[in-house]
């Protein structure tokens, strides 16, 4: 039977990572509804470790790690999760306040609304509004795959719409051909010369051959 430890953690993760920005910015698009906070689900197919001191909780994810989060979905191969702690220092499950920081590495796949990104590593830190993805190398792209870059180290700002990409490559859009057209062609080309009227034919009277 594979086990499958699961943790719902009140940490507004999604609030965290909301800003996942498009390879390059779009038109404006109205304003939309801000997003209920939900729960932070955590699951993994392996084992699962919590190790508390008295200011924090560490709590480990392996194998087949599920993160589902406000206006966000996770998976990767493992996951730390690092919370603060307040209450009785002596208590084995002390009262888990702000989410300090999360790491997940090994395939990680991160999906938020148009929007997914791609790689080895995600650091996840809401203290610095940041979020730091790099290996393999890091892609960020729109689902329909019409704009996405991609680097080996990707830093993205929360609430500013700004990332840092270090070496980047991006993917846009087909631009229209910027060339002459059809009608700037015909227009450019010289037109064809019209053919000249024959020359009048001049008739030269030729002297009879005197007699021999």
């Amino acid at each position: 039977m594979i086990c499958r430890p699961l943790l719902v953690l009140p940490l507004l993760l999604g609030a965290c990572l909301q800003p996942i920005p498009s390879a390059l910015a779009q038109p404006a698009a109205p304003v939309a509804a801000p997003v209920t906070p939900i729960p932070t689900v955590i699951e993994s197919a392996g084992p699962a470790e919590m190790v508390s001191t008295a200011t924090e909780t560490t709590f480990t994810f392996r194998d087949q790690v599920v993160v589902t989060a406000t206006n966000l979905r996770l998976t990767c191969d493992r996951l730390i999760v690092v919370a603060k702690r307040t209450g009785d220092p002596k208590a084995t499950l002390g009262k888990q306040e702000n989410f300090k920081s999360l790491i997940a590495t090994g395939h990680v796949h991160l999906v938020q609304n148009e929007r997914e990104a791609f790689c080895e590593r995600a650091e996840v830190l809401p203290g610095d509004d940041k979020v730091i993805l790099t290996g393999n190398p890091a892609t960020v792209r729109s689902h329909d795959g019409r704009y996405a870059g991609s680097g080996p180290e990707m830093t993205l700002l929360r609430g500013e719409q700004r990332a840092v990409i270090k070496a980047p490559r991006f993917v846009l859009p087909p631009i229209k051909d910027l060339g002459p057209g059809k009608e700037k062609a015909k227009a450019a080309s010289p037109s064809p010369a019209t053919p000249a009227a024959p020359a009048p034919l001049i008739t030269v009277p030729i002297a009879p051959v005197p007699p021999q």
